[in-house]
């Protein structure tokens, strides 16, 4: 396995990381990781480990104001930050392997940024892989609370807001949670009323639009999920108009399906489904 690392200029001229894993032979197929929210490319090891192996290449980005990439931290001016950035990198991506099936793989609010890229480019892909998509805006969020969030995210868009993510929701396994409290690259801070305002703004353009969604997709969810809710996935799975679309919810599992105790049962469903959309190996 291969570990390439670099920099590329995003929205607004802000720097942001990128990494990439090579398998040593041929390169079969791309995966393409659109990380969440206060997190980093960096937490996806166990796709990077089962999947490098079996020929894929795995591309990874940090979001803006996120990881290793330049911003204010849980901060962003527009949601397109996110999106047209990723489109930026996914260009990078398909000149660096050209006609090899490109996959994204999009976790919590990356699976938000990644509904809005498919939107948006789905020609440019094989299909994609939605875990924990967080597509939907939680019940216990009144409309009075989200107007008066929207006029913040105007007057005051940099105070912190919606209090950080409860890291004993992550995972199941212990010692995830204990690595993601001690990772430096995890921003633990409360969200800014910029970012929850866009967020809302972005859900609610994956609600109205996910029916232009054509390609073959793959939902997952795990079905104790405190950070997201987990009625997002069915909704995005009715919505989306692909005649090859899968929704697995996993009982039990937290929001992190990648990360469970578990894991190995998540990544043999994502290889299957993956084999079966792309020519094998000769």
């Amino acid at each position: 396995m291969r570990h390439q690392e670099g920099i590329f200029i995003g929205v607004r001229d802000v720097s942001l990381y990128y990494q990439v894993w090579l398998p040593e032979g041929e390169v079969r197929a791309v995966l393409l990781i659109v990380h969440g929210l206060g997190e980093h490319s960096g937490r996806y090891m166990n796709l990077v480990s089962r999947f490098v192996p079996l020929g894929y290449a795995v591309y990874g980005i940090d979001h803006v104001g996120h990881g290793r990439s330049e911003g204010r931290r849980l901060y962003v001016e527009r949601f397109v930050d996110y999106t047209e950035s990723l489109k930026t990198y996914s260009d990078m991506v398909r000149c660096w392997q050209p006609d090899k099936p490109v996959f994204l793989v999009g976790h919590s609010m990356g699976g938000l940024i990644g509904a809005l890229h498919l939107i948006a480019h789905q020609e440019e892909l094989t299909g994609a892989v939605l875990s924990g998509p967080a597509v939907k805006a939680p019940g216990n969020i009144s409309a009075a609370i989200i107007f008066v969030g929207r006029v913040l995210s105007v007057l005051f868009p940099r105070v912190g807001l919606v209090p950080p993510v409860d890291a004993e929701g992550v995972s199941r396994d212990p010692a995830v949670v204990e690595a993601y409290l001690a990772d430096p690259l995890v921003c633990r801070g409360k969200m800014t009323a910029r970012l929850g305002a866009e967020i809302l703004g972005a859900m609610e353009r994956v609600g109205v639009e996910a029916n232009r969604i054509t390609l073959p997709v793959l939902i997952l969810q795990g079905g104790a999920d405190r950070l997201v809710d987990p009625s997002g996935a069915q909704m995005l799975y009715e919505k989306v108009a692909s005649s090859d679309k899968k929704l697995v919810v996993y009982e039990g599992f937290f929001h992190e399906v990648f990360n469970e105790p578990q894991h190995d049962r998540v990544l043999t469903d994502v290889e299957q489904w993956l084999e079966g959309h792309f020519p094998t190996r000769k």
